[in-house]
């Protein structure tokens, strides 16, 4: 536990310098209050999130760490993956972009809002992983996996991608940019696509995940989708 740990909070430092090079390099200046705050808020957020499952659920902890490109099965899955990378990793670096150059007027309230969002995000990914220990970062099914129908997964069959959503939808705006928002159409097509090729892998090889999907119909949104 005491190396896991460990690794953990070194992730979480690692991610804090990619997350500044992403934000003040492109931006040209450390002046930019809305990046100060948006990386205090994830990185306290996150932690508290890390070290709280990396003690009480080591092993969802290491399922999580398998992510990327490498990590999937699929070819389909291994573009989608990269696209996805592609387009995180862009968020912060249009909207530091958008920063430099005054392309948005966002006003300073929204950016509080966008850190709200950022919060609640973690909070929709607390519910999912207290219910669901194997919710692996790749597409994969264990051989001890059972279908999870409890908590936000009595709504949504896809809840972790609500969570998703929220946080991505937060990054922009908690930057202060309104153009760094049309990068969530291209992550949200490639999250559909995700899901639907997802539904396919969990339909084949988890026993219950059929009649499961004819219980909860809605896959994000109840009554919508």
């Amino acid at each position: 536990m005491t190396r896991l740990l460990l690794q953990t909070l070194a992730a979480f430092v690692g991610g804090a310098l990619l997350l500044g090079l992403l934000l003040f390099l492109p931006a040209g200046t450390f002046n930019y209050w809305q990046a100060w705050v948006f990386i205090v808020v994830f990185m306290i957020t996150m932690s508290v999130f890390g070290v709280y499952f990396s003690i009480t659920d080591p092993a969802l902890v290491e399922r999580r760490k398998h992510a990327g490109p490498a990590a999937e099965q699929s070819m389909l899955q291994k573009i989608v993956i990269t696209i996805l990378f592609v387009g995180l990793a862009a968020l912060p670096v249009l909207s530091a972009l958008d920063h430099r150059f005054g392309w948005s007027q966002v006003p300073w309230p929204v950016s509080w809002i966008g850190d709200a969002l950022l919060v609640l995000s973690f909070i929709m990914f607390y519910f999912v992983f207290r219910v669901n220990s194997y919710g692996a970062s790749n597409i994969q099914v264990e051989q001890d996996q059972k279908v999870i129908s409890t908590g936000p997964y009595a709504f949504v069959r896809h809840p972790m991608y609500d969570g998703s959503i929220v946080m991505v939808l937060s990054i922009p705006l908690a930057l202060g940019s309104w153009w760094a928002l049309v990068l969530l159409i291209i992550i949200m097509a490639m999250l559909v696509i995700r899901i639907l090729d997802e539904e396919k892998v969990l339909a084949k090889d988890l026993p219950g995940y059929i009649e499961y999907g004819q219980k909860v119909r809605y896959r994000l949104v109840p009554y919508l989708w």
